[in-house]
């Protein structure tokens, strides 16, 4: 039966091929007959990018900068625009270019999807904790199936940017600190907004960001300087674009930063010796916002044409709104400043990525309103959220049982501002979703059980349950803090909500003290001297330093922010029937002054030289994280036995484990291996993630969890970016975070 259907199979695939090339073919002369036809300033306008300037149903504008962008909308100057939704905004816009225009090329248009459009899954490092790669693939699937409803085609995300410094933040937009999970993230979610099939009117084309280093900005100050070495650079910076660019990404966003002296927006070596060169992206490079202009201010360039002039011959293929393309890149072209031929090159990449999404074929196959209602806020995208949601819940601590909740328990008191925030949940990067929309705390708990009556006010209980919100988060003003003492004296349970406001992290969002923000310590501090029972459940978008709370609260829920769903996930997760299964994807410092703090560290030449104070240690706190990356609890317990670590005949290590549900309930569990290199031509850090399996395991069942260590994870690049597996003692690691599990070794020849 096997061999019957062989031949028809080979067929399909072979005709599968064939027409995919036959498709590509079919571009490229397509391609190259457009670019014989255009003068020069229309090839400059592919690579102008224009945020929405003018309100489409209303006239067009007359004088001032937004007639200039309309004229240039109509001679086709325009390849692309952002920040324009709506069927109706995008299909007039559209259609001006189309029929206006003298080639008629279609624009793409662009928009910051970054975790959703209307409907909110969590931000993308709240996803990290999840751990789990399909689940991740889905999210951004659903926020492509919403965004393609409004006429978008295009998001600027992933960003795949590796950062170690929560005081940075925009790490509430990427993948952690680690490269290895952040490649397999980035991948998952081009994966998710792109689809098997680009063309199809519910795919978008992904962007990675930022291009690159953009997360070690020094002292995690937003737009703020670079400084790292090459094997940084290689090692923890560039595998994740990598492994976007291997996933198909179809276009690449730069950054405000400067990298060896140089802005990566005007960097030849990152754009094209590596990007276009050693990896062979395909696609199209598009600048931040106004990137190329701020080569100048930089000290790069003499002016803005200067600065378009260096860009251009870079590689950044598009301007992000600073106007240096569209005004001054042609007279450049023309003076023998610019080849010509590198405009062809980046107006062959973007009329690529139109051909691929189909907008040749139907400029308006986006441009559905009949969809453009069905699909917002749609129940599959809810459920899909939530699931998402309940997954990128950890739970750090849990010392004394009190999570789960117990459905009939009595007297339980709910306080904080966040509780009752319908807001913060969405984060910052919540653009295009409607205000106020995202399920909070208390409708979580009250839809989940309507055994619990909860009543906004100073009143202490009713029946079952009460909530206070007294104390702000962002305030100096104490009154109801005794109020809110009194009424937990009473309580079996203080469920503690607490955390930032969904605009205290994103972007421009750098925090110098990443503690609890306002008075919530000392609401939390006045709490637990009359009733030590609390469970404090944090919504944030990044790392916080809470070392008083990690020391003295029995019961911490990570929650971050969760999107439209957060708090029905975290309901479901007090009372238990969600079992929390996230592991941090960044650490948790004990201070601000450890930051940054990572995993991944290097070996020092004096680690532990004690009671003798000349070693690497601070002479005020303890080298270690509060919680360190990969850690997160559960309301079972896994037991790790039998580590088993093996040659095969292909010359690769095999690693084995067994796992055992130890608990009363189902749960599931991470299983993490990292790799250790004591000795290298070039110093490798203590231990580096290499591989992970997310199982689920019954109560009391055991399972054995394989792994098998190629080349690809023994190996490192060289600073001559050589990838190099050297032979010697490595040292394995598999257990449930970073910090602890079973060790063994192996020699490699």
């Amino acid at each position: 039966m096997k061999f019957r259907f062989l031949k028809p199979l080979c067929f399909i695939v072979f005709l599968s091929l064939n027409t995919k090339l036959m498709s590509q073919q079919d571009h490229t002369e397509k391609i190259e007959a457009l670019l014989k036809k255009m003068t020069l300033e229309e090839k400059v306008g592919q690579m102008n990018q224009y945020n929405g300037f003018y309100d489409v149903t209303g006239p067009a504008p007359k004088n001032g900068n937004a007639a200039l962008k309309y004229e240039h909308l109509k001679k086709g100057w325009v390849g692309s625009m952002l920040n324009v939704r709506g069927v109706e905004e995008v299909q007039k816009l559209q259609q001006l270019v189309v029929e206006e225009s003298r080639l008629g090329i279609p624009m793409i248009f662009g928009f910051d999807v970054i975790h959703g459009l209307k409907t909110q899954s969590p931000i993308p490092l709240a996803e990290a904790a999840s751990w789990d790669m399909e689940a991740i693939e889905e999210s951004a699937a659903v926020a492509a199936n919403e965004a393609s409803a409004v006429g978008l085609n295009w998001t600027f995300a992933p960003m795949v940017d590796i950062s170690r410094d929560a005081r940075w933040g925009r790490v509430m937009e990427g993948g952690g600190e680690d490269p290895f999970l952040g490649a397999k993230i980035g991948a998952a979610r081009v994966r998710g907004f792109q689809g098997k099939d680009l063309s199809l009117n519910t795919t978008i084309a992904a962007t990675a960001k930022h291009f690159a280093a953009y997360g070690f900005a020094e002292a995690g100050k937003e737009y703020n300087t670079v400084d790292i070495g090459t094997n940084t650079l290689y090692n923890i910076v560039f595998p994740p674009f990598k492994a976007a660019v291997e996933a198909n990404v179809q276009s690449v966003m730069n950054g405000f930063n400067i990298l060896n002296g140089v802005p990566v927006t005007a960097d030849a070596v990152l754009q094209r010796d590596f990007l276009k060169g050693k990896w062979g992206f395909q696609g199209f490079v598009i600048s931040d916002w106004s990137s190329i202009a701020e080569i100048a201010p930089h000290g790069f360039a003499k002016n803005l044409k200067h600065a378009g002039e260096i860009a251009a011959k870079a590689g950044s293929d598009m301007d992000m709104e600073s106007k240096a393309y569209v005004t001054h890149l042609a007279a450049s072209v023309r003076e023998g400043k610019v080849e010509e031929r590198l405009l062809d090159d980046a107006v062959r990449r973007i009329l690529k990525v139109k051909f691929e999404l189909g907008l040749f074929d139907d400029p308006y196959r986006y441009c559905n309103e009949k969809r453009e209602k069905e699909r917002l806020f749609h129940k599959d995208h809810m459920e899909a959220v939530l699931e998402m949601a309940k997954k990128s819940i950890v739970l750090l601590k849990n010392d004394s049982g009190l999570l789960p909740l117990k459905k009939d328990q009595k007297g339980i008191l709910v306080i904080g501002d966040l509780a009752d925030d319908k807001n913060s949940p969405l984060g910052s990067w919540r653009l295009a979703s409607d205000t106020n929309s995202a399920v909070s705390v208390l409708e979580g708990m009250d839809s989940y059980t309507k055994d619990y009556s909860f009543v906004q006010g100073p009143k202490y209980f009713d029946d079952d349950a009460s909530f206070l919100q007294h104390v702000k988060i962002n305030t100096d003003d104490t009154s109801g803090m005794e109020e809110a003492v009194a009424a937990a004296k009473n309580a079996s349970v203080v469920v503690l909500v607490a955390g930032e406001h969904g605009f205290m992290s994103g972007e421009a969002r750098s925090r110098t003290n990443i503690n609890l923000p306002g008075l919530q310590h000392q609401l939390i501090k006045a709490i637990h001297k009359v009733n030590k029972n609390i469970v404090l459940v944090l919504m944030n978008g990044r790392p916080l330093a809470l070392p008083w709370e990690a020391e003295n609260i029995p019961t911490i829920l990570e929650t971050w922010q969760l999107g439209s769903q957060s708090g029905n996930a975290i309901a479901q997760t007090l009372f238990g029937d969600n079992n929390p299964s996230g592991k941090l994807p960044m650490t948790f410092p004990r201070s601000v002054g450890q930051v940054p703090i990572y995993y991944n560290h290097y070996r020092t030449g004096r680690a532990t030289r004690e009671p003798n104070v000349f070693w690497s240690h601070y002479a005020d706190e303890k080298n270690s994280p509060q919680f360190p990356f990969g850690h997160g609890l559960s309301y079972t317990q896994f037991k790790y036995s039998d580590l088993s670590i093996s040659k095969t005949a292909q010359k690769e290590i095999s690693v084995s484990v067994s796992v055992t549900n130890k608990g009363e309930m189902e749960g599931q569990e991470v299983v993490q291996l990292y790799l250790s290199d004591p000795v290298a031509s070039i110093v490798r850090p203590v231990k580096e993630l290499k591989a992970f399996k997310k199982i689920r395991l019954e109560a009391g069942a055991s399972m054995t969890v394989r792994f098998l260590l190629t080349q690809k994870e023994l190996g490192f690049y060289t600073t001559d970016y050589e990838w190099t597996v050297e032979p010697g003692t490595f040292e394995v690691m598999v257990g449930g975070s970073s910090a602890e599990g079973l060790s063994g070794s192996f020699e490699l020849e």
